[in-house]
């Protein structure tokens, strides 16, 4: 696989995911990005032994963007508190079937993973085991019958993006798993990790990362616009 590398240095690697493809290594065998950026690194650096990547986050499988990786332990420990402590910046691009009223907003929900299914459930009040799910979204433009959302999710919690815009909106062309009736021809979700803002774990320097969205299906009549999702 040829990987589409968004940023590197010794101490991290961002690669923009393609869609059917999980992030990290599993017990099941598959093919992971994360094995991928291991190969990467060993072959251009001619690494003997073993090469450390450390998985920082995640995204579903059938959901494309930049995923960062730590090269080093050191990194992958600070990484982990900014994503704990809220202090990243994460911008999505969403496509959905129906204009959203109003036009801009905060979703606010409790959600709660059931592991057995592989799926969220969401609530409006607080439940035994739920947690708070916040994001910001607002409608940018739209193209050929799909409204185009800028998605700032305040909180990572699993598949909360899908999972709120389902229950709010008509959800994410293609996300058959909430809602939507008819998957895409390659079983992709109509959702991008656009960008990711964030201080370096070692050097402090402000970092503004953006990864292409992919250029297949409804995707590429919103090409144009794309940078204007990672304005303020």
């Amino acid at each position: 696989m040829k990987l589409e590398v968004l940023y590197e240095d010794n101490h991290l690697i961002a690669v923009n995911k393609p869609a059917g493809l999980v992030v990290q290594d599993n017990e099941h065998g598959l093919a992971s990005l994360e094995h991928h950026v291991k190969t990467y690194i060993k072959e251009k650096y001619n690494k003997p032994g073993a090469v450390f990547i450390g998985c920082i986050h995640r995204l579903d499988t059938n959901v494309t963007g930049i995923v960062l990786f730590a090269r080093t332990s050191k990194a992958l420990t600070r990484m982990n508190e900014q994503f704990k402590n809220r202090v990243i910046q994460k911008t999505y691009a969403a496509l959905i079937r129906r204009k959203p009223q109003p036009m801009a907003g905060t979703l606010e929900h409790w959600l709660k993973k059931d592991p057995k299914q592989n799926k969220t459930k969401l609530y409006h009040e607080e439940q035994k085991g739920s947690k708070k799910a916040v994001l910001h979204y607002e409608f940018i433009n739209t193209a050929n019958h799909c409204f185009l959302l800028k998605i700032r999710p305040i909180t990572g919690r699993p598949h909360q993006i899908r999972v709120q815009l389902a229950r709010t909106f008509t959800g994410i062309v293609g996300d058959v798993k909430y809602g939507q009736t008819r998957p895409t021809s390659d079983k992709s979700i109509y959702l991008h990790a656009l960008g990711l803002s964030f201080t370096h774990p070692v050097t402090k320097e402000n970092l503004n990362l953006h990864a292409p969205m992919p250029q297949f299906g409804n995707w590429k009549f919103f090409k144009d616009i794309e940078k204007n999702l990672l304005k303020e």
